[in-house]
């Protein structure tokens, strides 16, 4: 064999050897980092969707958050069901269909802000598990970018809450308003400060023996005498509970009254008549019933009056003999002059009774 012939042939040996040096090390790298096995049998399940969402060929699919597979393909349905306009078909493990029931929940959720969409399936309760080629249910998830846009709202909201507390915070710098004063205007602090010394001198004079509180605090004659009208009044409460139990165990009037059933039964026996008293005087009988009742000895009653206020007007005047007695100065005076001379003559009698008292005996 000729020598260019033999390079040649040792050149393409060598190209064929690191051609399959390299595919090995590629498989290698692939069977490593990646997470599809290549001997492993596939199986396929899809969902219908409102909308895809931006969700692209070969994004993954997870079960609970967990990588399991990724989409096959995005295609139109062609059905009229406004929920069921877009089919993603999802390429599975065929082990992997054991994990998912087939009440489980696919939807479209976003992996970040950025926009970076798979799909998620949700497990669920049953006992049956899904099938290669087999629908599961889904739901319509909102979009990221709605959220976002919403989000927008209220960045916007924040951004102009933040400028004005920023403008609150300048005017408070800038010793405008009474925070601002607070905090830059020395007259202030120079009043707070006194204030401040003035309560402390309150405080060193509560904390002495003077004044009504220090005594308070430090006399012990006060504190002796605040003792005993606290044992006075201990001793008050005392007697009064006393009282009230005496009350409750029946004793005394009081006592009485709640618990014996004799004088209960008087009492109300009393009411009742007194009831009685005053029906009878609402129905007019008896005299203080007529007199509340009666017209005839309302009239006879005001007749009465009448000729007592007529006697009376007479004496006023000075007719009749009462009159002429309070009207009258002459008899009046002679009225006591005769008084006068009956006590005269009282008098000499029981100063010499013989002299008015003989007895003369005479024998016949």
């Amino acid at each position: 064999m000729p020598v260019q012939t033999r390079a040649k042939w040792a050149q393409l040996k060598v190209g064929l050897l690191a051609i399959v040096a390299m595919t090995i090390l590629a498989a290698l790298i692939f069977l490593i980092t990646g997470n599809t096995n290549i001997f492993e049998s596939k199986a396929y399940i899809y969902a219908y969707m409102a909308d895809a969402a931006a969700l692209t060929v070969g994004a993954p699919v997870n079960l609970n958050g967990i990588p399991i597979g990724k989409v096959k393909s995005i295609t139109i349905s062609g059905s009229k069901d406004p929920q069921r306009l877009v089919r993603i078909e999802m390429e599975i493990p065929e082990h992997e269909l054991r994990n998912i029931p087939v009440d489980s929940i696919a939807s479209i959720s976003s992996a970040n802000v950025l926009g970076t969409k798979y799909i998620n399936i949700k497990s669920g309760m049953s006992g049956t598990t899904v099938r290669s080629g087999q629908e599961i249910p889904s739901v319509n998830t909102g979009e990221i970018q709605d959220l976002v846009q919403q989000g927008f709202g209220v960045i916007a909201s924040l951004q102009k809450t933040v400028e004005r507390v920023d403008k609150i915070v300048g005017i408070v710098e800038s010793g405008q308003g009474s925070i601002g004063k607070l905090l830059v205007d020395d007259t202030l602090y120079t009043h707070f400060l006194q204030i401040v010394d003035e309560v402390k001198q309150l405080a060193d004079v509560l904390n002495s023996d003077k004044g009504t509180i220090g005594k308070l605090i430090y006399d012990r004659e006060l504190y002796d005498d605040f003792r005993a009208s606290l044992g006075r009044v201990d001793t008050v409460v005392q007697q009064l509970q006393t009282v009230v139990q005496g009350v409750q165990n029946g004793e005394g009037t009081a006592g009485k009254l709640l618990k014996d059933p004799a004088l209960y039964d008087e009492t109300r026996q009393t009411i009742a008549q007194m009831n009685q008293l005053v029906a009878d005087l609402n129905a007019g009988k008896g005299t203080a019933g007529k007199l509340l009742k009666s017209d005839e000895l309302h009239n006879q009653l005001q007749a009465t009056i009448g000729k007592i206020d007529l006697i009376i007007d007479k004496v006023n005047s000075g007719q009749g003999t009462i009159g002429q007695l309070l009207v009258n100065q002459q008899l009046y005076d002679n009225l006591n002059a005769t008084t006068r001379q009956m006590n005269l003559l009282m008098q000499d009698f029981r100063a010499n009774p013989k002299k008015f008292l003989r007895i003369k005996l005479a024998i016949f």
